[in-house]
């Protein structure tokens, strides 16, 4: 699961870690309120943000630095009444609902921190680098040594020399280098506190020498979670924060019905059980020359009811020009199956290619079912395996 930057904001505040004053809204009014009362107390800098699960956010336009109400109504105005489009949302872009409104800060210099388990040690690691600002899959290609890690130990966590140390080697200096390893602690206690998969501050920045702060203030301005969803039910305040206008529609209606749906962006729907046989399914799609518009995992207990259900979720997207049933029965029997798909096409009938294939327990008393229906569903055609399968719905879409 992932949250909107101000909810990360707030937990970052929680958790002692410094943020600048901010707030979110959703109208302009709102947002005209927060500026008026942020330049009131003394900030000559107001940032406003868009809030919504996709990057890019500055190059469309979503990010705006004003130092007026009048500006700052102008972008609430824009953001709010305009969907983004970045290269992360695709040409249709995405509406926005939300804004944060927060105070400027001067910025002398940006860094990169983030915990994530890395799974090829088995321990959870503190990645940082002094290239920060940027994406850091940009800096892990065009300067992998700017990027350092540290293995947290997860009997004693991130310990207070190895957060001075790292602090130290990425340029930190005098009393920023405190300020910056208390940061790093902090950030690993709340990625395992929280089960998150990945927490990150891009950018953590220290803001120029003032009479306050002779060597500046190291603050989090910019802050992305995630979360590990089989460990939510730990977290209900967690769970309060997700928010659904954010998710594919089709997939939260899958999750309703206890499906696995994932989108793509092809012309062929693919109905399997099995996150494995998905996988193989769009791999034998896509050698055919085909392209798999999503893929929908009904699991190992399908029902007619969930069977139907799938059919409606696939058949919804207006991209697919014909459907790949592919189903091994282990647990689940194939004749079930194959006397769920034959009621679920009548009922929410069929005018794209059908194509199914069926392997494991009963798969003969299955063939035998899908056989006796064909005349009640002309546009359904089985195959024997997998490769046949897939060679059928390609050039039935093509």
């Amino acid at each position: 699961m992932k949250i909107h930057e101000y909810q990360a904001r707030q937990l970052l505040a929680d958790a002692r870690i410094p943020v600048p004053a901010g707030r979110m809204v959703e109208t302009v009014e709102d947002a005209v309120a927060e500026t008026e009362q942020l330049l009131a107390a003394g900030e000559t800098l107001v940032v406003v943000k868009a809030q919504v699960h996709a990057g890019g956010r500055g190059k469309a336009g979503f990010v705006k630095l004003v130092r007026s109400v009048d500006e700052a109504r102008e972008a609430a105005s824009f953001m709010l009444g305009n969907r983004m489009v970045s290269v992360q949302t695709g040409p249709e872009g995405i509406e926005v609902n939300r804004l944060l409104v927060a105070a400027g800060v001067d910025i002398e210099k940006e860094y990169y921190v983030a915990v994530t388990l890395d799974r090829s040690r088995g321990v959870n690691t503190l990645i940082a680098s002094a290239e920060g600002g940027v994406e850091i899959e940009t800096v892990a290609h065009e300067n992998p040594d700017a990027i350092l890690t540290v293995a947290i130990d997860p009997r004693t966590g991130l310990e207070a020399f190895e957060a001075r140390a790292l602090a130290t080697r990425l340029g930190f200096h005098g009393r920023q280098i405190q300020q910056a390893a208390s940061i790093m602690q902090r950030l690993a206690g709340l990625y395992e506190s929280t089960d998150a998969s990945i927490v990150e501050i891009n950018p953590l920045i220290v803001t120029p020498p003032s009479e306050d702060a002779p060597d500046g203030r190291v603050l989090a301005i910019d802050a992305k979670f995630g979360f590990d969803d089989n460990a939510l039910f730990r977290h209900p305040d967690l769970q309060a924060m997700h928010d659904p206008t954010e998710e594919n529609p089709a997939e939260i209606r899958a999750q309703e019905s206890g499906l696995s749906y994932v989108a793509l962006d092809g012309t062929i729907g693919c109905l399997v059980n099995g996150a494995g046989l998905a996988m193989s399914t769009m791999d034998i799609v896509k050698l055919h020359g085909g392209e798999p518009a999503n893929f929908l995992d009904v699991g190992g207990s399908a029902t007619k009811e969930s069977v139907t259900e799938a059919f409606r979720i696939i058949l919804g997207d207006g991209r697919v020009n014909g459907v790949l049933v592919n189903i091994f029965g282990g647990i689940m029997r194939c004749d079930t199956i194959a006397s769920a798909i034959v009621a679920a096409a009548k009922e929410v009938g069929f005018e794209v290619p059908l194509v199914v294939r069926l392997e494991g327990t009963e798969v003969d008393a299955a063939r035998r079912i899908l056989e006796d229906a064909k005349t009640e569903i002309p546009t359904m055609r089985t195959a024997g395996d997998l490769a046949e399968a897939a060679a059928l719905v390609c050039d039935a879409v093509a």
